[in-house]
């Protein structure tokens, strides 16, 4: 026999009336999960009945806009003992409940990120390749393919070029082939680009190749983000995303310990191995549920969802009309899309304007004025830094949120970029062992003030390292994954990694003149200014996304 059960309103959930009014059975609503299959309409007892999940149909949409309607909503009905009475508070029993025990537990989604998580380990290693090649090409390289100076630097920074270039292909494949398809794409111009680098017989061989490698690291640095958000829960993505950044340092480290015992042509060789094993995994992942849902493929977006957590538990369906949308400049009106696009353009900003690059620009010759002799050992000791600091910013991401992290980063930045530029205004009249212009002295002092004075800038640069790995190198990436709406992620975050990369080759190629106008430190100082401002625009302008679902943040931003 049938009996009624009080269903009770909470802020937290709430369901739009109307033609689909059917719950399945363990549908999250809010914080509350559907004990069983349930049918409701506002004012009325209806019986309990199954759903199904797709086109028409009644699986209702839930929102909070709606929450006046389901206070309406009085009873539903649903199965129990025949003496139960509804009314009695002792028997009455809630057929919503918290979720809170019942954590999606799939493991498989860990596995879809590390695939993921390859393009980005492809990124760094492509990155990091220039470092131990060019000493290489110099030195053991064919006359028609030794670099002078302006080739090594051109071998450097064409990279960047064509990670700018890929930043427009990766927004523009994002919406219209898929993360995945676009991941699976990536793993191409990486393994023809080191493939050209390894069959190089001029330098322009070694160019075209350098610019291949980079229009991959362009797109992967902005799908592999997006497809890793969008696949996971909340409880983990700030790990799984931090991961991003952690693969990129360990592809660096990757190719600076590999440069010890590879010359080129092997070097370039291994770097085609990780695009080749993110082919192989890729091919056994799915594509995102949101994503698929995009596409009206809704059966396809349950069976990934089950595929990467094990259940449909804990899954907030994205805004119904989002398929339908695309990316118009009328758009910029609305604060959901103009708010997260200057903040996710001004991460990556101020990113580029810490002066990370300059600091390893220079970290080469200041481990030389610290009497450390082999540069190799100095590169390879960078890179364990920024691994280690960067996995333990991955581990603390969920608990520690990403402003707190972000705010910390900044501070430390601004104290090791004031006490690098002291470093250089003490160190501007002494004699040095490095050949950089940046170093040359005008008067002579004791060799051991010298060599104490460039440990307290290895002490320096070592922890702008720390600070920058814990915060500003992975945060911003993570961010943009998850702060703009899905139907123009596409777009936006092909901007936000344009605008990165463009600042990258800028400071890179203008930090020389800011040197020469400024005194080298000057520029240190000025790059200190820009940390402190970064501190500043964190604590007033990032919201914090640490524990909220991809839906709940694009709600801050319209103001629900």
């Amino acid at each position: 026999m049938g009996h009624a059960f009080r269903l009770t309103p909470h802020s937290n959930w709430t369901v739009v009336p109307g033609s689909r009014t059917q719950l399945p059975a363990n549908l999250y609503l809010g914080r509350w999960r559907s004990s069983a299959p349930l049918r409701f309409a506002t004012g009325s007892v209806l019986p309990l009945a199954s759903s199904g999940w797709g086109p028409g149909s009644s699986v209702p949409l839930v929102t909070p806009a709606a929450e006046a309607a389901l206070a309406r909503a009085a009873t539903v009905r649903g199965s129990g003992p025949a003496n139960m009475s509804p009314e009695d508070p002792q028997e009455t029993q809630p057929l919503l409940r918290p979720p809170e025990a019942r954590t999606p537990r799939g493991r498989r989604v860990f596995l879809a990120s590390f695939a993921a998580a390859l393009g980005p380990l492809s990124f760094g290693f492509a990155l990091g390749y220039s470092s131990p090649a060019i000493p290489s090409l110099r030195r053991t390289a064919p006359p028609a393919l030794r670099l002078g100076d302006s080739a090594a630097s051109w071998f450097g920074a064409v990279v960047t070029l064509g990670a700018a270039a890929g930043g427009i292909l990766g927004g523009w494949l994002l919406d219209r082939a898929g993360r995945k398809l676009s991941l699976l794409l990536c793993t191409v111009p990486f393994v023809t680009g080191f493939a050209v680098i390894t069959a190089a017989r001029d330098v322009w061989m070694l160019l075209g190749g350098r610019l291949l490698t980079g229009l991959a690291c362009g797109v992967a640095s902005l799908v592999a983000p997006v497809y890793i958000s969008e696949i996971t829960y909340p409880a983990v993505r700030g790990l799984l995303g931090s991961c991003v950044q952690l693969m990129v340092v360990t592809g660096i480290l990757l190719a600076y310990v590999a440069g010890w015992v590879l010359e080129w042509r092997w070097l370039a060789v291994l770097g085609c191995v990780p695009p080749t094993l993110m082919l192989l995994l890729m091919c056994y992942m799915p594509e995102t549920p949101r994503f698929l849902l995009t596409q009206h493929q809704y059966q396809e977006a349950m069976a990934a969802l089950r595929f990467l957590w094990g259940s449909e538990e804990g899954w907030e369906e994205p805004p119904v009309g989002a398929e339908h949308q695309g990316f118009q400049l009328a758009l910029l009106r609305r604060p959901g899309i103009y708010k997260p696009l200057i903040i996710g353009i001004s991460l990556m900003v101020f990113q580029q304007l810490s002066g990370v690059n300059a600091i390893m620009f220079y970290a080469n010759s200041i481990f030389e004025e610290a009497k450390f002799k082999d540069s190799s050992l100095a590169s390879v000791t960078v890179g364990i830094i920024q691994v280690l600091f960067t996995a333990v910013a991955a581990l603390i991401m969920d608990r520690a949120g990403r402003r707190l992290l972000l705010a910390l980063s900044g501070v430390i930045m601004v104290f090791s970029m004031s006490a690098f530029g002291t470093y250089f205004k003490l160190t501007q009249s002494l004699p040095s062992n490095s050949s950089h212009v940046g170093l040359v002295p005008i008067a002579a002092e004791p060799v051991d003030v010298q060599v104490g004075l460039a440990w307290l800038a290895v002490g320096s640069m070592c922890l702008f390292i720390a600070g920058f790995a814990v915060g500003w190198g992975p945060i911003p990436w993570l961010l943009m994954s998850e702060i703009f709406p899905l139907h123009v992620k596409g777009v936006a975050t092909g901007v936000c990694v344009l605008t990165n990369w463009f600042m990258a080759f800028l400071v890179t190629k203008e930090f020389s003149s800011v040197m020469e106008m400024l005194r080298p430190y000057g520029a240190f100082w000025l790059t200190a200014a820009f940390c402190a401002l970064s501190v500043l625009f964190t604590l007033t302008v990032v919201p914090e996304t640490k524990g909220r679902t991809l839906e709940q943040v694009t709600a801050h931003f319209e103001g629900r």
